[in-house]
């Protein structure tokens, strides 16, 4: 095998690929070998078929299959040599072998630009301290003593106030006609806590135990189903009685019941380790955001559009999935598709660039990522899309997509690499020099 490379751009290349004849043939006995190890047919033994009629009874899949064969190893030897790094699908322009003759096909495919790495060695960088307040704290274990309360039905004959909870029924109204989906019966209502429309939590603080009365209550114009966004409807309500949460005291033994801890001290501990280590982890992720993009400034190259067109496409998707979960669709948006392109092109390109730079590093680093950590990442998505570990990194490796999968993995490593070589300096947060000013 023997090819040429052309450079189409800074970003894309294509490689003009010329087989042998005795290539060919080989590659297609390699293939007829196989088939011929499992081939039952009748009138011939298992295995011992001969070539010529595997051949010429299933010609079409065995040079399919040779042709897919001899391109997936020359695209591994090719883009070993060349030491290149694919960003995109590697695209085929070529037919398929032919017994005797010479065989040419291309491939075309992006790489990540040239550039040169900024030094980053003892930079500095600034990490907010950790710090967690009493108060905080105080909240979480005011929630779960909220969590812990018993719920006591009150003798008092009178509306709810908030903080306590109202049992009711209710159903809508429209024009004298009930609204369908609109009703409960029994309902617990905690008042106060703004889960509820205002209108009708206001409604509700006016009924006591026993009565029912009516009201107008008007959706907000956002409202999660648009099907009420700014109606006005009339709600029904019986109030059938109030309760209240009684608090239990905070003390060991509510500390045992709430989570097996010695004492309320032991408790309070583990509340603040707990704020430390995922208050210690966005506090360094911040500082690592804040060193990157110091960096990027710093540096100029082009983007390969597949990149940008892949974050593009990821891009419109959160936004397709957060619109849908709000009861909208990217058409209620008001924008045509090129204009919602538009819109997030420049995000996409951003991200495009942030991922070259971290891989850049990496190289640079000697950073590496294992087999074993691009399978992990591929059993991770395999279970979150319900789908069986083989056939996803099959669909990988046959769309030449674990070139990509593994410099993402790689991106993280470099992260971790530049930061360990910056001179950290530790800083007061934000929010307390803001309150020392005041």
């Amino acid at each position: 095998m023997e090819y040429t490379v052309e450079d189409l751009s800074p970003v894309k290349k294509k490689i003009s690929v010329t087989v042998p004849v005795d290539e060919v043939n080989a590659s297609l006995s390699a293939t007829i070998a196989m088939y011929r190890t499992s081939m039952d047919l009748k009138g011939f033994r298992k295995g011992h078929v001969p070539a010529s009629v595997i051949e010429g009874r299933f010609k079409k899949e065995v040079y399919s299959e040779a042709t897919q064969d001899l391109v997936n190893v020359h695209i591994n030897e090719i883009v070993g040599e060349l030491n290149a790094n694919p960003v995109s699908r590697i695209d085929f322009d070529g037919g398929e072998l032919v017994r005797g003759e010479e065989f040419k096909y291309s491939l075309s495919f992006e790489v990540l630009p040239e550039f040169e790495l900024p030094n980053y060695e003892g930079m500095d960088v600034e990490l907010e301290k950790v710090v967690v307040n009493d108060s905080e704290v105080d909240e979480v274990l005011d929630r779960i003593r909220s969590n812990m309360a018993e719920i006591v039905t009150l003798a008092e004959n009178r509306p709810a106030k908030d903080g306590e909870i109202a049992v009711i029924d209710f159903e809508a109204f429209e024009n004298g006609e009930a609204i369908e989906g609109i009703a409960a019966t029994n309902f617990q209502m905690s008042l106060g806590d703004k889960q509820a429309l205002e209108d009708f939590e206001a409604l509700v603080k006016t009924i006591a135990p026993g009565e029912t009365k009516e009201g107008d209550v008007t959706f907000p114009s956002d409202f999660i189903n648009p099907e009420f966004a700014g109606k006005t409807v009339t709600m029904k309500v019986t109030v059938h009685s109030i309760q209240e949460r009684k608090l239990p005291e905070l003390d060991d033994e509510m500390a045992r019941k709430a989570g097996g801890f010695d004492s309320v001290e032991k408790m309070r501990e583990a509340v603040v380790q707990s704020y430390k280590q995922s208050r210690g982890q966005l506090c360094k992720s911040q500082s690592q955001t804040t060193m990157l993009e110091s960096l990027l400034k710093t540096v100029d190259y082009p983007l390969p559009e597949s990149m940008v067109e892949m974050y593009l496409e990821n891009l419109l998707h959160e936004l397709k999935v957060k619109t849908e979960r709000q009861g909208k669709s990217l058409e209620s948006l008001g924008k045509t598709m090129t204009e919602l392109q538009e819109e997030n092109r420049a995000e996409a390109e951003k991200i495009a660039k942030t991922q070259i730079f971290l891989v850049s590093a990496a190289r640079k680093e000697g950073v590496e990522v294992s087999e074993q950590e691009v399978d992990m990442q591929l059993q991770q998505m395999a279970m979150q899309s319900g789908q069986d570990f083989r056939t996803v990194k099959d669909y990988y490796a046959q769309n030449n997509l674990l070139f990509g999968l593994r410099d993402r993995l790689l991106a993280d490593k470099a992260m971790d690499a530049i930061y360990q070589k910056a001179n950290i300096i530790e800083v007061e947060p934000k929010e307390l020099k803001a309150d020392a000013a005041e």
